[in-house]
């Protein structure tokens, strides 16, 4: 697949495991950190809610700063402050507040990610978007192997400090591989041309542009249903995110150097479908292929609800399903929305998109708290109504009539 992949699409990908590897050392105990910390239960959902809030904005803007800056100008200034300034503060934290100026920076972070989805999609063919996708989600999954790495300095230096040396060396690594992939891009033939018509334009312009730009997104039925799907795969991955581990450690009494050998053992199973099954799925068919990756995260949620003690078996066999089910689902999600923006205005109209997104899914940390200080259960509950809600949007666009009407390019 990734003979396909050219340009600045082969350059991102090339560079991603500076990201996802020391990423997925400390994604298990970002929440379990926070407790250690003297962060309270609620208050963990209200700093991944706040994050989100400084995300709306920054997606507002991020489509206008793309343009005006260019793809890779706006990327290497906004991923800089991001994730190596964010996780060098969560490195040193001491108390709440390091974590609130740490999403403040964080939030900053859709700037960057509009930048980066134009320089991966822009000069990549549409029919081979659904491989870049997918080659994201092995790089993924080959990280989820190095999580054990994180139990392992769990166990000899106890959580605080081993995960202040994951986020060191986080940091250390995302900066070097945001310089390196600013050398390795150049700018696209689509972002040269924004940047030179966006140049000196006034502020009242854009807005006029973004009413315009909301007016295409309005009147495209097909795009609105796919987002629908988006933002209920969002809402639920935010809290999946956010309670998960917390869940695992507090409500099944799994000790905390235990939960990095989840991701490593999902990693396993997760390879194994992405060389023997996934290359066998057809494009045509991608509804169906995120139905069957909803219908698996469903069931892996639901394990999680009637486990009781802390009998590892069911945690690992519903932790297998979910990430099957996200590795199955999110090239093909990805890729419809991908598919379903004209390149013309992509920047634009995908910050107008992630503002919606997050106006949606930025309560869900809050609801998620409030959900887990009732019942550490409900959080998975919620999750599976809003899987549920997916499969049926789908089966909606699935019917023959909506395919053979075009509501969506697929």
């Amino acid at each position: 697949m990734f003979k396909r992949i050219t340009g600045n699409a082969r350059a991102c990908l090339v560079v991603e495991p500076l990201f996802i590897l020391p990423y997925s050392m400390y994604l298990p105990y970002v929440s379990v950190y926070m407790l250690a910390l003297g962060v309270g239960k609620t208050q963990v959902g209200m700093i991944a809610s706040l994050g989100l809030i400084v995300q709306i904005f920054t997606s507002f803007i991020s489509g206008f700063l793309t343009d005006r800056l260019g793809r890779k100008k706006a990327l290497l200034i906004y991923d800089l402050i991001s994730w190596p300034l964010a996780v060098y503060i969560w490195a040193v934290s001491q108390n709440i507040w390091f974590f609130i100026f740490a999403a403040l920076f964080n939030g900053f972070l859709k700037i960057p990610q509009t930048a980066w989805t134009c320089l991966l999609v822009e000069d990549t063919k549409p029919k081979d978007r659904s491989i870049v996708f997918t080659i994201l989600q092995v790089i993924g999954v080959v990280g989820g192997l190095f999580a054990p790495l994180g139990g392992l300095l769990v166990s000899k230096l106890t959580l605080v400090p081993a995960v202040r040396i994951m986020y060191a060396i986080a940091g250390t690594s995302m900066l070097i591989m945001i310089i390196s992939r600013h050398f390795m891009t150049h700018e696209t033939d689509i972002g040269l041309q924004k940047q030179k018509e966006s140049k000196n334009v006034p502020l009242k312009n854009i807005l006029v542009e973004y009413g315009s730009i909301m007016k295409k997104i309005i009147k495209n039925n097909g795009l609105l249903l796919i987002f629908a799907v988006y933002i209920f795969f969002n809402f639920q991955m935010v809290m999946q995110n956010t309670y998960l581990y917390v869940y695992l450690v507090q409500a099944l009494s799994v000790s905390e150097s235990t939960i990095s050998i989840f991701p490593a053992i999902s990693s396993v199973c997760m390879l194994f479908l992405l060389f023997f099954v996934i290359p066998r799925f057809k494009e045509e068919l991608n509804y169906y292929y995120m139905m069957i990756g909803f219908s698996l995260s469903i069931i892996a949620n639901s394990i999680l609800i009637i486990t009781k003690g802390s009998s590892l078996t069911p945690i690992i066999i519903s932790l297998i399903l979910s990430a099957a089910g996200v590795l199955i689902a999110n090239p093909y999600l990805e890729s419809a929305v991908a598919n379903s923006i004209e390149d013309a205005n992509r920047a634009n109209m995908y910050s107008i998109l992630q503002v919606f997104l997050l106006l949606f899914i930025s309560p869900a940390g809050v609801i998620a708290g409030l959900a887990y200080k009732m019942n550490p259960r409900l959080p998975f509950i919620i999750m599976v109504c809003s899987l549920l809600i997916n499969i049926g949007i789908l089966l909606y666009l699935a019917k023959p009539f909506s395919r053979k009407s075009k509501l969506l390019k697929a």
